[in-house]
């Protein structure tokens, strides 16, 4: 009992010294007693053999990937479909759309739809944003049949029933008006129309309001012009011969056809810096806040040195906003920054959430950070930091089927390919720490950032005035 005793209170204090103790920065963190912490060389990266692919459009215009990649006895599908549109009503439409479209086809129930999945392990899904409609399914490899002749009964016939149009369209309605009131939804809403205004990027979220006056025959209409192989890309990755299967999925979607090319969405405007706008909200006991600055294309050649800037200054736990906001100040649980894309543009958001009172001093300290990161270049070590996680999440994310499947129906909306894929890990290998510091001059300049903060501006109002460039509700 005695050891137990002295044990506990020797833990308790050695926990007590750790609490008082001042978090170490990336630097301390990668030196030891010995010296610097021992980093692999990176320019001896070498990427490793790329898997079989087999790649066509049809006659209908889809573009097929199929990629060989026989780590597990399955097949992961990705078939993205270009969905731009215009307004509100558009992207009501376009989400009950996505709600229904696996309701049931002229020969296949709904419960026929998932009965002819299970038997071959398979699923579908559907969702939709301003760019895209996205079908994501799995099957064994062996069930590669079953599953893609039910897409193509879904894509060629679905029926919308009224009456699963009508419940799916009641609950979708429930949904969204919870989910409006959420403070990252609505903060989410004011940062995308400060980025785009009313462009259709910025119609995240339909409203529900708008949703409960869609009808199925609306849904169909839309179903009938805007759901098209010209312009699409179907990905599919798994243990298949890739060959073998584009013939499959052109004997299987040789009926799907459309009148016109699908829909794109047209490039937004490019983010612009100003002042910061605030957001009333009564009674909030936290803010939300969320910055914005121009981004980097991933077709841009400095796209690695970006990608390397932004994970220095906000894209990983040891960055310079994490350690700032949440290590030191305790202002936060967790801080961000992270790159956005859209059909030719790109940004960086910033955000994160804080309690009322620290709300001014936590925008203080991130308009401090991004002009440190444009002033103050991140060193050698922290650029080493940065490449060794981007290049290892990378990694991770591509070691399944899955997430190689989604990595290549993402980069397909940029009009790239394995290829890019490929190349990324010794381009980021080979991205000098003057590279990245010039990225970061060009991203996280003060002047070119915006954005907004919601929260009780009874409260925190003046200090918010008192900070300066922030723009308050008359």
């Amino acid at each position: 009992m005695a050891r137990t005793a002295t044990a506990t209170k020797t833990r308790s204090k050695t926990a007590g010294t750790r609490r008082a103790a001042r978090p170490r920065s990336a630097e301390q963190i990668a030196r030891t007693a010995l010296g610097a912490r021992p980093l692999p060389d990176l320019q001896r990266t070498r990427p490793g053999r790329a898997p079989t692919t087999a790649q066509a459009t049809l006659d209908n215009g889809l573009n097929v990937v199929a990629v060989r990649r026989p780590s597990s006895p399955m097949v992961e599908l990705r078939l993205r479909i270009p969905f731009g549109g215009r307004g509100p009503l558009h992207s009501a439409r376009a989400e009950l759309l996505a709600e229904t479209i696996l309701t049931g086809t002229a020969r296949r129930s709904r419960q026929d739809v998932d009965a002819d999945l299970a038997v071959v392990g398979g699923a579908l899904s559907a969702q939709v944003d301003p760019q895209r409609l996205l079908l994501s399914g799995s099957a064994l490899a062996s069930g590669l049949d079953v599953l893609l002749d039910v897409l193509a009964d879904v894509l060629t016939d679905a029926t919308y029933r009224s009456s699963e149009v009508v419940r799916e369209r009641d609950r979708l309605v429930e949904h969204l008006a919870i989910s409006s009131a959420q403070p990252s939804v609505i903060a989410r809403e004011h940062l995308q129309f400060k980025r785009f205004g009313d462009h259709p990027a910025a119609l995240e979220m339909p409203s529900a309001e708008v949703v409960g006056g869609v009808g199925p025959a609306a849904v169909r209409g839309l179903h009938r012009r805007a759901v098209v192989p010209d312009g699409s890309t179907l990905v599919l990755v798994g243990d298949i011969g890739p060959a073998r299967t584009l013939e499959r999925v052109r004997r299987t979607l040789a009926g799907w056809l459309g009148e016109r090319p699908a829909t794109t969405l047209a490039e937004p405007p490019a983010v612009t810096g100003g002042p910061v706008t605030a957001f009333h909200r009564d009674g909030a006991v936290q803010s939300q806040a969320r910055l914005t600055t121009p981004g980097v294309l991933r077709s841009d050649p400095d796209y690695p040195a970006a990608q390397l800037a932004n994970i220095v200054f906000g894209g990983y736990f040891s960055s310079r906003l994490v350690e700032n906001l949440r290590e030191d100040k305790g202002y936060t649980y967790h801080a961000y920054s992270m790159l956005e894309f859209w059909p030719g543009a790109s940004a960086v958001t910033v955000g994160y959430d804080t309690t009322t009172e620290a709300t001014a001093a936590a925008l203080l300290e991130t308009r401090y950070e991004l002009g440190r990161i444009a002033l103050s270049p991140p060193t050698d070590a922290e650029v080493d930091a940065a490449r060794n996680y981007a290049i290892g999440s990378l990694a991770g994310s591509l070691s399944s089927q899955s997430g190689y499947a989604s990595m290549l129906s993402t980069l397909a909306g940029s009009g790239l390919d394995g290829q890019w894929l490929r190349r990324h890990p010794a381009n980021l290998a080979a991205t000098t720490t003057e590279q990245v510091a010039q990225a970061a001059r060009r991203i996280f300049a003060p002047s070119a950032v915006t954005g907004i903060v919601v929260g009780d501006l009874d409260a925190v109002g003046g200090d918010l005035a008192r900070l300066g460039d922030v723009d308050l509700p008359a």
